[in-house]
C-alpha cells in the first residue's frame, strides 16, 4: 500500500507544471538611463510614454525591470564620466535620452553592454553605428530624419509675414551645430533673411542669448533641436514672450507650451518605439540586429492663441497644413 502511494505521488509530482512549485524570481533588469535634466517637461512628458508601452508589453517597473538614471544637469563635459558609472554598475542596457553627444559618451564606455539611443542626429555621420540596415557592434538607434533645416526659415517666413531678421539659437557643443548653422545660413540667403545665430551652451547663458536677440532687433526666434532648449521651453518662450518675439521649435511640446509654430518629428511615437526595441534587446536581441528606424511621423502645430496675442494673422494654407490648431 505504502509503495503504490509513492508511486502515485511520483506520477503526480511529474504532472504538475514546474510554475506551480516555488521558483527563483525572475532576475529583474536594469536600465542605465543616460540623461540631461531630471526635472523637466520634455523628460516629464516622454518617459512616461516609453514606460507605459514597456507596461503593454508585459514589463513592470519594480518587478522585471528598473531604471538607473544618470543625469548630466546641461553640462555635456559629464557625459563620459557618467556613461562609465553605467557601464560599471554592468547594467542589462544603456537608454540614451541625452542627444547624440551622450551616445557617442556610452559607446566609448562600453563595447559589450547593449546601448539604444533614442532621437540622435545621424547615427552613420557621427559614427554611432555603421549603417542603418546593419547596425554592427552594440549600438542601435531611433534617430531624427536626415533633416533640411532651412525648413525652419521657411515655415518662420510664412507664419510671420514680413519678418526679415530671424534668430536661431544653437549650442555650438552639439556634434551636429556645424551642419545645423551651414544648413541655416544657406537657407537664408537663397530666401533673402538676415540670419543672427546666437549661441548658447548652458541655461546660464539664455539671458545675455536674449539680450544679443534684442540688440538685433529679431522678428522671429528658431532654436535649434538641443537638450539647452528643450528643457528649458518655459524660460525660454517666456522670455520671447516678454520681448513678444514669435518663436518657431522643433518640437511640437515648444507650440503647446506657447511658441507660434512647431514643426518637427513626433517624439513621443519615437519613445513608444524604443519601447518596443528596449523589450527586444531585454529578450536577447542584439543591437547590431535591430536596424536603425528613422520615424516618418511629422507634426505641424499652430497656436492661434499665441497667434493673437502677437497681433498675427496666420494664414489659411498653413492653417490647413496644420496636424493640430491650438485655439
Amino acid at each position: 500500500m505504502e509503495r503504490r502511494r509513492e508511486l502515485l505521488l511520483s506520477s503526480w509530482v511529474l504532472l504538475v507544471p514546474l510554475a506551480t512549485f516555488a521558483q527563483p524570481a525572475a532576475r529583474v533588469r536594469r536600465i542605465g538611463v543616460l540623461g540631461n535634466l531630471k526635472q523637466s517637461a520634455v523628460a516629464s512628458d516622454l518617459m512616461p510614454a516609453f514606460i507605459a508601452t514597456l507596461r503593454d508589453l508585459g514589463w513592470r517597473e519594480g518587478q522585471s525591470f528598473a531604471f538607473e538614471y544618470r543625469f548630466a544637469e546641461q553640462h555635456y563635459e559629464r557625459f563620459p564620466d557618467l556613461a562609465r558609472e553605467l557601464a560599471e554598475l554592468d547594467v542589462d542596457l544603456i537608454l540614451v535620452t541625452a542627444g547624440t553627444n551622450a551616445a557617442l559618451a556610452a559607446k566609448q564606455s562600453t563595447a559589450t553592454i547593449p546601448i539604444l539611443a533614442v532621437g540622435v542626429g545621424d547615427p552613420v555621420k557621427f559614427g554611432l553605428v555603421s549603417s542603418f540596415a546593419r547596425p554592427g557592434g552594440n549600438v542601435t538607434a531611433l534617430s531624427q530624419p536626415i533633416a533640411e533645416w532651412g525648413k525652419f526659415l521657411e515655415l518662420t517666413r510664412e507664419a510671420v509675414p514680413g519678418a526679415t531678421r530671424i534668430a536661431v539659437m544653437a549650442n555650438p557643443l552639439n556634434v551636429g551645430y556645424a551642419d545645423y548653422a551651414a544648413q541655416m545660413e544657406a537657407a537664408a540667403r537663397q530666401l533673402g533673411l538676415k540670419l543672427q545665430m546666437i549661441s548658447i551652451t548652458d541655461i546660464g547663458g539664455l539671458a545675455t542669448a536674449f539680450d544679443v536677440l534684442k540688440r538685433g532687433r529679431a522678428e522671429a526666434l528658431v532654436f535649434a533641436p538641443d537638450g539647452v532648449f528643450f528643457n528649458n521651453l518655459a524660460e525660454l518662450l517666456e522670455r520671447a514672450r516678454t520681448l513678444q518675439v514669435p518663436v518657431i521649435g522643433p518640437i511640437s511640446l515648444a507650440a503647446e507650451m506657447g511658441a507660434l509654430v512647431s514643426w518637427g518629428f513626433d517624439i513621443r511615437h519615437v519613445y513608444r518605439r524604443a519601447a518596443a526595441y528596449a523589450d527586444r534587446i531585454l529578450r536577447g536581441t542584439r543591437p547590431a540586429d535591430l536596424p536603425v528606424e528613422q520615424t516618418t511621423r511629422f507634426e505641424l502645430v499652430v497656436n492661434l492663441k499665441t497667434a493673437r496675442e502677437l497681433g498675427l494673422t496666420v494664414s489659411r494654407s498653413l492653417l490647413q497644413r496644420a496636424d493640430v490648431v491650438i485655439e
